[in-house]
């Protein structure tokens, strides 16, 4: 077992390793810095568009109508079907009399069909449903209409799809981003630990003969390749906040259009960056000792 004063010796060590190739190591961090604020833009992107869509879901709700010749009974067991449904967040319930008191402001000129409208009301009483998933907003129309005493079912069908199918190609492009930009901050990393484990092969192969453990000679390299990460991780976190707040301040100037479109301006920086900083910093941490693991590995062997 390692003894605390022989880790923290190698661990001080491979921080000092650093400065021996220090160009090579700034050009690391600031590639690992760049790919890694990538990958964190392309996961706020994501995370922009999942909210327009649940804004615009929220917005675009699907009306089911009730049969005009359903008694309050089959009405209230409509509502109580659609409640109970898998899916359904929100139901509201919108009394003919209600219709009629929406349009009246719309019928100042046409008193007299107003007043025809006043004794024979001939809109429907409905139900305003919010579903979670838009993806299944189809399907759960189908299944809408399927309940006794449902007349029709009214849902932007075609518009949600398209919404839908925008959010997962967002998603399928930026996971392929962070995928690729992964990978490359491996190779950075390892390329810049593979330098270092050149320059000092023969050391390695002389601590190998004379007993040392995979651990001992692995250790320092580590310790390089995992604050190289962090220090990335930290700059990272840095310029993508302030970036990113900045992005958001100047959405706030777009005016009404934008806000309709995604309901707020962005995501606010108060609830994404915590878990940019916590990711930045993880992700560099990881990269960095996968870097330097691959690396090290083959010079293992004597």
């Amino acid at each position: 077992m390692m003894r605390p004063s022989t880790f923290w010796f190698l661990t001080r060590r491979g921080i000092r390793n650093l400065g021996k190739h220090w160009a090579m190591t700034v050009a690391c961090i600031a590639s690992l810095s760049v790919c890694m604020t990538l990958n964190t833009f392309a996961s706020l992107a994501e995370v922009n568009v999942d909210s327009m869509v649940n804004y615009l879901g929220n917005q675009n709700e699907t009306v089911v109508y009730l049969d005009p010749d359903c008694d309050d009974a089959t009405a209230q067991q409509v509502g109580d079907t659609i409640a109970a449904m898998d899916g359904v967040t929100n139901v509201q319930y919108v009394s003919k009399q209600d219709v009629l008191d929406t349009y009246r402001g719309y019928m100042q000129d046409y008193s007299s069909l107003w007043d025809e409208f006043e004794t024979d009301n001939p809109f429907k009483a409905n139900y305003r449903v919010s579903i979670r998933d838009l993806s299944q907003m189809e399907a759960m129309s189908k299944k809408l209409q399927a309940i006794p005493g449902v007349y029709s079912v009214t849902a932007p069908v075609e518009m949600t799809n398209v919404f839908v199918q925008i959010q997962q190609s967002v998603t399928r492009v930026g996971r392929g981003i962070v995928l690729v930009l992964m990978i490359v901050s491996v190779i950075t990393v390892g390329s810049t630990i593979r330098l270092s484990v050149f320059a000092r092969r023969r050391e390695i192969e002389i601590m190998k003969y004379v007993g040392a453990t995979n651990g001992l000679v692995t250790l320092p390299f580590v310790v390089e390749g995992l604050a190289m990460g962090l220090i990335s991780g930290a700059l990272t976190a840095a310029v993508t906040v302030g970036a990113y707040s900045y992005m958001v301040q100047a959405s706030d100037g777009l005016g009404g259009v934008w806000q309709m479109i995604m309901g707020q301006a962005l995501v606010p920086v108060s609830a994404v960056w915590p878990t940019i900083l916590t990711y930045s910093l993880a992700g560099g941490a990881i990269v960095g000792g996968l870097g330097s693991m691959f690396s090290i590995r083959k010079h293992l062997n004597v």
